[in-house]
């Protein structure tokens, strides 16, 4: 009697305790030859939600430029990144990046009500302008990563003022007695790696340091082998992060026999090189210049800035808004103005294609705008 009422229980609540356990409804897609266990495994419970959330801001329609027209250098004062750009092309420019980054605040967020558009008196100018120059760091000298698709300031911001994912490097735990703090942090799960206990920090190191990325040998024996349990582990963090980052498996750079051999590897392993590269670059050209820029409640409890990672951009996907185009819109981010590909007057669509609406919402911040110099 007793096997019974143990059985019965067991069919009773087997159910229910499955019912907290992942459902088999992956997807799998074959990635590599036959027998070699190269695939792509995506569950569509998990994507579907992050593809939905790749929504595009509405585009703001381009003026035609003429040949000749005024820049904005001489039309306006204190332009020192985009001066290069007709002053119309630089008003359509403003008003994009306020719907990807301030929509709700609008131009106030970096420009102080009653105060000259010249005036450097907010810090989140300071800090727009190096972000501005920034990104067209990034579409002009990292092509190797973000390709012809390029960034604009939406691919992180998406209509928030600080993008969702940026990170702070995090202090280590204590020991139990207080004195010293526990090696790289092991065994304190943090959400950049995974929950895992590969340490707490798997971004410093790589992202910001230049800390040796392996955790395997070139020969079959440890000889010149110099790699630590540490080094590993902490390889195995940022793995484990740019995995989440992208939402994919380590099949979708790594092959299955050894991940340390780059030329059984996809060709996605070279743009990832090439994103942990850009990662680094930004964060210590182009963030951490900005410390002392912004306030403290902005910055992290060891005093540091906020900074990029694969998470920032990607968001959980592979192709960040899955791949749309949205440089192509917006050349001015491109590089400087005429040094890129459809930036000159002939090459600008005829007046005739734009709606009137959109050359007249253009034009009358122009003119509002320009009635004395001013500066952005």
């Amino acid at each position: 009697m007793k096997r019974i009422h143990t059985a019965l229980l067991a069919a009773l609540l087997g159910p229910l305790l499955l019912a907290g356990c992942e459902r088999p409804s992956m997807e799998t897609t074959q990635t590599g030859f036959r027998g070699t266990a190269m695939g792509a495994v995506v569950n569509p419970r998990v994507v579907g939600p992050i593809e939905a959330a790749q929504t595009l801001p509405e585009p703001i329609v381009a003026v035609p430029v003429a040949a000749g027209a005024p820049l904005s250098k001489d039309t306006y004062q204190n332009v020192q990144v985009l001066g290069d750009l007709p002053a119309t092309e630089l008003t359509r420019t403003m008003l994009a990046i306020t719907a990807w980054v301030a929509p709700k605040q609008g131009c106030a967020y970096c420009h102080a009500p009653g105060e000259a558009l010249s005036s450097d008196k907010l810090y989140t100018k300071v800090v727009a302008r190096k972000m501005i120059a920034m990104t067209r760091h990034i579409n002009a000298d990292w092509k190797n990563h973000v390709a012809p698709t390029g960034v604009t300031c939406y691919t992180c911001h998406r209509g928030q003022p600080v993008p969702a994912q940026v990170w702070f490097t995090e202090p280590l735990p204590r020991s139990s007695g207080g004195a010293t703090t526990e090696s790289k942090g092991q065994n304190h799960p943090s959400v950049q790696a995974g929950l895992t206990s590969l340490g707490l920090d798997p971004l410093t190191p790589y992202l910001l340091g230049n800390a040796p990325i392996r955790a395997a040998g070139t020969t079959a024996l440890p000889t010149g082998h110099v790699a630590s349990i540490q080094q590993t582990e902490g390889t195995f963090g940022l793995m484990v992060h740019m995995s989440k980052a992208l939402g994919v498996n380590c099949t979708h750079c790594h092959n299955t026999r050894s991940h340390a051999q780059w030329p059984e590897s996809p060709l996605t392993r070279t743009k990832a090189f090439h994103g942990i590269n850009m990662a680094r670059d930004l964060n210590n050209a182009y963030m951490v210049p900005l410390t002392p820029t912004f306030p403290a409640n902005r910055l992290g409890v060891l005093g540091d800035v906020a900074k990029v990672s694969c998470t920032t951009c990607h968001q959980g996907i592979n192709k960040p808004l899955k791949g749309a185009p949205l440089l192509k819109d917006h050349p001015a981010l491109a590089g400087p103005w005429g040094t890129v590909a459809g930036t000159t007057a002939a090459a600008t669509p005829d007046s005739t294609s734009v709606p009137a609406e959109a050359v007249a919402k253009v034009a009358q911040v122009v003119a509002k705008t320009a009635t004395t110099p001013a500066k952005r």
